[in-house]
């Protein structure tokens, strides 16, 4: 007997043939989820949302540079070499972001397509490697200049795994300066992971990243601190 398909009706009888069901927080062009709805922001997305922007990379980095080359220096002088460890690997960063999004190549700084971001991990370590050679030329204190290589390595190990995969590079940055700052200043430093627990979540929070991505690019930031076993 002949089956008639009834116009506009799905047919339910066969296995569709739907490809999986793709990670949002990987997708090439596709938003994060709180770039994709129109509606009012609940209280959770918009503390998220708040958390994420005054912790930002940028920010982190401008304090705790601040704070790791006073230390390293003793004196106010270190406050400098902090400022162009803060400038290399975290405000020319951000400002060629802002460049960019200026030129309408990237929607906001958070860069959600991850094939997309290559050219930011190189910049940073143009940036990072360009101060590290000032510091070594003008004799900065051995602290401030580990701090720096250890970033530029961590930097190297994000554009590595960032070409298959989604690690977040605010955790990293966010726990990688709270492990820095602990090793140059005191272990009770480490207290302020609780900032680095905030990022986490509310990257997740937001949708541009899955708990594992966060939880991998914390990781991979602490481990920064290890540079200073060999000093």
């Amino acid at each position: 007997m002949t089956r008639t398909d009834t116009p506009g009706t799905p047919d339910t009888t066969g296995t569709p043939d739907t490809p999986g069901t793709p990670d949002p927080t990987d997708t090439p062009g596709t938003p994060g989820a709180a770039e994709t709805t129109d509606a009012p922001a609940s209280p959770t997305t918009g503390t998220a949302r708040t958390v994420t922007d005054i912790f930002q990379p940028r920010n982190v980095l401008l304090v705790g540079m601040l704070g790791i080359g006073l230390a390293a220096a003793g004196h106010w002088t270190g406050l400098l070499w902090g400022l162009l460890g803060a400038l290399c690997a975290g405000i020319v960063p951000a400002g060629y972001i802002e460049w960019e999004r200026g030129r309408g190549t990237w929607g906001d700084r958070h860069v959600v397509d991850r094939t997309k971001r290559a050219p930011i991990f190189f910049v940073i370590l143009g940036s990072i490697g360009a101060g590290s050679l000032v510091m070594v030329l003008g004799h900065a204190p051995t602290g401030i200049l580990v701090a720096m290589l250890a970033l530029w390595a961590m930097t190297v190990i994000l554009l590595a795994v960032n070409t298959v995969w989604k690690i977040s590079v605010d955790a990293a940055v966010a726990s990688a300066v709270v492990a820095l700052a602990a090793a140059v200043h005191s272990p009770w430093w480490l207290l302020a992971y609780t900032m680095t627990v905030a990022v986490c979540w509310s990257r997740v929070a937001l949708g541009y990243h899955s708990v594992a991505q966060t939880v991998a690019g914390a990781s991979l930031g602490a481990a920064t601190a290890g540079a200073f076993l060999f000093v």
